[in-house]
């Protein structure tokens, strides 16, 4: 094998590395954070949760990106620890959709239809189709099905040219030789678990082995245990995803190392007693692309089907492994501030589904914005010292909500983003200053009052009906805001400007009849000031609040 040859084996693994990422970069951007969604919400059954979790690999692509986000969701309260289980199992059958994938490059038959399902044949195409669509499509739906498309030709290209320049290989005596060693379980193992903890992929790592079979010199009894080693090599993304996660997270990773080193295990040990007892003639032939696909996919099963009985004692394993801590429980998130456990940074490998995230928090923000005006306009009516506190405490609570949302959509800001989620991004980045702002004015209006009772002065019994009715007019359009926000019907934000018309015109009437009193010397000059005061931060809460309702429409018009 000359230098040229080993450039060319280096270039092929390159476009095939790079190929696997776009793609599935390509299929995480059109599913869109929907099927992570989905994960999300499930699993109430160890079964459904395998089922669900292959579901989501075969179309994500990634064992180790389903792996890391379960680890994000539990680490954020989303999924108990029980619920991870079947998930992580289901994720080690779906990935090996990828392996028989690149099994298709093994057809070999004179027949032009079978020819024709080599990916050698139709990959040209549809990287040509690829192109077309990123270049000339508008749509970013159709974007996103050219990135698919090229990722795969890609992919698939390169492992036709790692191929290609392996084959001379078949004639050196040191190449056969190595795959002869790795025919021992235990070095076979090892190869496997290192070459995937490295490039953190095994769909990667059983691509590459299916390349190196083009050269005839691997044989089953070393793709065997490559292959076991490589379902405990994938294990260490999970691993380093859950550093400095909380004590949940840390035994999901665990988990998912058990299951894989457990099953792994059973299967070799099983195996290789019924093999001495009765020896098994394949293993001394040479493997093909199908053949190891057949064999990822048995390993996989088995080891779910062995384990799945005994979901509960994993998680039981992982607890003993990871210790509760002390201040893990003093680390705990007040409950007005538990939302924002939403956004994990391990979800920001998928942008689209960190935003989702990030909007869910961003309507745990805008409730408490919602409270801590309800709670600022009862004020109004009976001031108290220990509700007004209250308000304070809930502005401080926004505020660390403006601040940890505006820090995570600037993370999410960085990746990659379809047009519709840099949209999204700008309407929450608008949305969330001005819920920020809503608050803020409802502490305004909490310290004009507070100013007004240390003073001892009072507001005249027509006032306070006028302050009544603009605060029940008020209070229900910052609800139609929250209602919007979950549900953006346009007969909502239709309701809400309504309302809105009626607080200007209810306004001009208070502002009216407050320069009568003014002019009667039923005011003093300190009371006005403070009428004043409490009349602005009323305006701007609506203002503020209506401010969020057409950010949400001008980007649901773009």
């Amino acid at each position: 094998m000359d230098l040229l040859s080993i450039f060319t084996m280096i270039g092929g693994l390159a476009l095939f590395l790079y190929g696997m990422h776009i793609l599935g970069e390509g299929l995480a951007k059109l599913s869109g954070g929907r099927m992570e969604a989905i994960l999300s919400k499930m699993t109430d059954s160890p079964l459904k949760g395998v089922l669900l979790g292959a579901g989501a690999t075969a179309v994500i692509q990634s064992s180790s990106a389903t792996t890391v986000m379960v680890v994000g969701f539990v680490n954020s309260g989303i999924m108990q620890l029980r619920q991870a289980v079947g998930i992580i199992m289901g994720a080690n059958i779906g990935t090996t959709i990828t392996s028989w994938i690149l099994s298709l490059s093994g057809i070999e038959s004179g027949n032009l239809f079978v020819k024709l399902l080599k990916p050698e044949a139709f990959s040209p195409i549809l990287a040509m189709v690829g192109v077309i669509l990123l270049m000339f499509c508008k749509s970013e739906r159709k974007k996103d099905v050219g990135t698919i498309l090229l990722g795969f030709a890609i992919l698939m290209f390169g492992m036709d040219t790692m191929s290609s320049a392996v084959e001379p290989l078949r004639n050196i005596p040191a190449f056969t030789n190595l795959f002869v060693a790795f025919s021992n379980p235990i070095i076979g193992m090892i190869a496997g678990t290192i070459l995937t903890a490295i490039i953190q992929s095994s769909s990667a790592s059983v691509g590459i082995l299916q390349a190196l079979c083009i050269t005839g010199a691997i044989p089953y009894s070393a793709v065997l245990p490559i292959i076991a080693g490589q379902n405990i090599g994938t294990c260490i993304t999970a691993l380093l995803s859950s550093i400095g996660a909380s004590t949940n997270a840390k035994r999901a990773a665990f988990i998912h190392l058990y299951f894989n080193v457990i099953g792994t295990a059973v299967f070799m040990v099983g195996f290789y007693i019924i093999h001495y007892i009765s020896p098994f003639d394949f293993l001394e032939q040479t493997a093909t692309p199908s053949g190891i696909a057949v064999t990822h996919s048995f390993f996989n099963i088995f080891a779910t089907l062995i384990l799945l009985p005994f979901s509960y004692q994993l998680v039981k394993l992982a607890s003993i492994s990871v210790r509760e801590k002390k201040e893990d429980v003093a680390a705990e998130l007040p409950s007005k501030l538990a939302a924002l456990s939403n956004m994990d940074k391990r979800f920001l490998d998928n942008p689209a589904f960190a935003l989702t995230q990030c909007r869910k928090t961003t309507g745990a923000m805008l409730s408490l914005a919602d409270e801590s005006v309800t709670e600022a306009l009862a004020l109004i009516a009976s001031y108290n010292k220990k509700k007004a506190d209250y308000v304070e405490d809930l502005e401080n609570y926004v505020d660390q909500y403006e601040t940890k949302i505006n820090d995570y959509m600037f993370e999410i800001d960085l990746a990659p983003l379809s047009i519709t989620d840099s949209r999204e991004l700008s309407m929450m980045q608008q949305c969330v200053g001005n819920i920020e702002r809503v608050a803020d004015y409802a502490l305004a209006i909490t310290l004009s009052l507070k100013k007004m009772v240390k003073k001892e002065l009072n507001f005249s019994k027509e006032a306070k009906e006028d302050l009544a009715l603009y605060s029940d007019i008020l209070l229900s359009l910052v609800r139609h805001t929250e209602q919007y926000w979950e549900n953006p019907e346009p007969l909502i934000a239709n309701d809400a400007y309504q309302l809105e018309n009626e607080l200007n015109r209810i306004e001009k009437r208070i502002i009216k009849e407050h320069k009568k009193r003014l002019k009667k010397d039923k005011y003093s000059v300190d009371m006005g000031f403070i009428l004043s005061d409490i009349l602005t931060g009323l305006k701007k809460v609506a203002e503020h609040s209506l401010l969020v309702i057409e950010a949400m429409q001008t980007a649901k018009a773009e």
